[in-house]
């Protein structure tokens, strides 16, 4: 399948998509990525290892790896500025899928694999493209990201390029009026799961 952007899949629901069951913490599960049949993206579907076994010779995913589900002890909430900012502008270009912003993408995407923010979790090679594939370590999205196959001076270039937006971004907010009366959006489902942090192993 020609690839002509980069896809974030949504998050996990902590449960196996074939019976339904919540994973435990500490159990060893699959998450699979399938071509859409319905449109040009993908679906991630995820897996215990008993449906695994059940299923895996009736299906061929585009691509999969083994993960352990790891539940938080505690709540911890520790924001660093610059991987926030790094992140939302990651996933506004993503949704604006800007051709231009391509190249700015996959170095968004580098920066947030070395900040441990991203866990590479594959590569796959289409007749087109070489695409990573990535999972984000806390909330478990998972990142499809065109390799632009840059230059080494060119990627020197945008690396000045983002760094400048992303100083423009902490400017404008620091400098954006706060709103006494505004309050924190309520969550949209209150009985939503906790989310595990997972360590991902390498495609098949």
């Amino acid at each position: 399948m020609a690839i002509q952007q980069d896809w974030k899949i949504s998050r996990r629901h902590n449960k196996c998509t074939h019976s339904g069951k919540k994973f435990a913490d500490g159990q060893s599960f699959y998450t699979c990525i399938f071509d859409d049949p319905e449109g040009e993206g993908f679906l991630r579907k995820d897996f215990s290892e008993a449906a695994w076994k059940e299923l895996a010779e009736t299906f061929k995913p585009f691509s999969f790896w083994k993960t352990t589900c790891k539940y938080p002890q505690e709540e911890t909430q520790v924001e660093v500025l610059g991987n926030e900012s790094a992140e939302t502008m990651l996933r506004r270009m993503i949704e604006e899928d800007e051709a231009s912003t391509e190249n700015a993408r996959y170095i968004l995407t580098l920066m947030l694999e070395r900040k441990k923010n991203l866990h590479p979790v594959g590569v796959k090679e289409t007749d087109s493209s070489r695409l990573l594939l990535y999972e984000h370590r806390a909330s478990g999205d998972v990142f499809v990201i065109r390799d632009p196959r840059l230059k080494l001076d060119e990627v020197e270039k945008i690396q000045e390029e983002v760094s400048q937006l992303l100083d423009q971004d902490n400017t404008a907010k620091k400098a954006a009026p706060s709103d006494p009366d505004s309050s924190p959006d309520c969550e949209a489902n209150p009985d939503t799961e906790p989310e595990p942090d997972k360590e991902a192993g390498q495609t098949s």
